[in-house]
C-alpha cells in the first residue's frame, strides 16, 4: 500500500487532495492546530476508503519541531512515505510596504519552510529506495507577483524555484517533483467575498490534477502545471 503526507490536510486543496488519494487507496498522513477537525476528518476518510491507514497528529506545521515530529509519527505509522504534498499555505492580502512587524517570518514558516523541511527528510530515503513524487502547490502569483499580496508572491515563488532544485537534485534518482500552480482557486483565503465558484478553479481540480500526475508511467513526469480559471483570474 502507498503512504501520502499531506500538510494543510484538513482545509481547502490539502483537504481535496487527501480525499482524492484515499479514494486510490492510498493511506495518508495528516496535521492540524486543531484536533476536532482531525478527528472529523479522519471518520472521513476511513468512511471514503475502510481499507487504508489514516495517521494523524496535533501540530502546527509552520513550526518546524512540531512540523518534523509529525513526519516521524507519520513514517513510524505508516513506513514508507511514497507521496509528499506540500499544502499548507496562507495568504497576506497586503503591500509589502503596509506588511505588519512578523508577516515576513509567518508567511515564509508557512509557504515555503515546510516543504524545504520535509524534503531534506524525506528526500533521502525516496534516493535509497529510487521512489516518491513531491507536489508542491504553488500559485500563479509566483509567475506574475500580485501587488496586494507582495509577501505572499515572494514565497510562492521561491517555492517554485526550491521545487525547480528539488527537481534536479531527484531526477536521476527515479524521484518525480511537480509543481502545481493554480489560479484563483476556491478556498478559505476567499471567505467572506462575494465570488461565482462557476468563474474558478476548484480545490477538486487541483486534487484530479494530482491524482491524474502521479498514476503516469514511471517514465513521465509533469514538471509544472497552471491551472487558472477558464475565463481568467479573478
Amino acid at each position: 500500500m502507498k503512504n501520502a503526507l499531506i500538510t494543510g490536510a484538513t482545509k481547502g486543496m490539502g483537504r481535496a487532495i487527501a480525499i482524492a488519494l484515499a479514494n486510490e487507496g492510498i493511506s495518508l498522513a495528516v496535521c492540524s492546530r486543531n484536533s476536532a477537525d482531525l478527528s472529523a476528518f479522519k471518520t472521513e476518510l476511513l468512511k471514503a476508503n475502510p481499507a487504508i491507514k489514516v495517521f494523524t497528529a496535533v501540530a502546527d506545521g509552520s513550526n518546524k519541531n512540531e512540523l518534523l515530529q509529525f513526519a516521524k509519527g507519520a513514517e513510524q505509522e505508516l513506513g514508507f512515505i511514497n507521496i509528499l504534498v506540500n499544502s499548507l499555505g496562507m495568504y497576506a492580502p497586503s503591500r509589502i510596504l503596509d506588511d505588519e512587524g512578523d508577516t515576513f517570518e509567518k508567511t515564509i514558516n508557512t509557504n515555503l519552510m515546510p516543504a524545504y523541511e520535509l524534503y531534506r527528510y524525506f528526500g533521502k530515503a525516496m534516493i535509497a529506495a529510487r521512489d516518491g513524487h513531491i507536489f508542491n502547490i504553488c500559485s500563479v502569483a509566483a509567475l506574475n507577483p500580485v501587488v496586494e499580496a507582495g509577501t505572499y508572491s515572494v514565497t510562492k515563488a521561491a517555492l517554485l524555484s526550491l521545487t525547480k532544485a528539488m527537481r534536479l537534485e531527484m531526477q536521476q534518482h527515479g524521484v518525480k517533483v511537480t509543481a502545481v500552480i493554480p489560479g484563483s482557486t476556491l478556498t478559505n483565503s476567499w471567505a467572506g467575498q462575494n465570488v461565482d465558484k462557476n468563474k474558478m478553479v476548484l480545490p477538486e481540480d487541483v486534487a484530479s490534477a494530482i491524482v491524474n500526475i502521479y498514476k503516469m508511467s514511471a517514465g513521465a513526469n509533469v514538471d509544472e502545471i497552471v491551472i487558472r480559471p477558464a475565463g481568467g483570474q479573478l
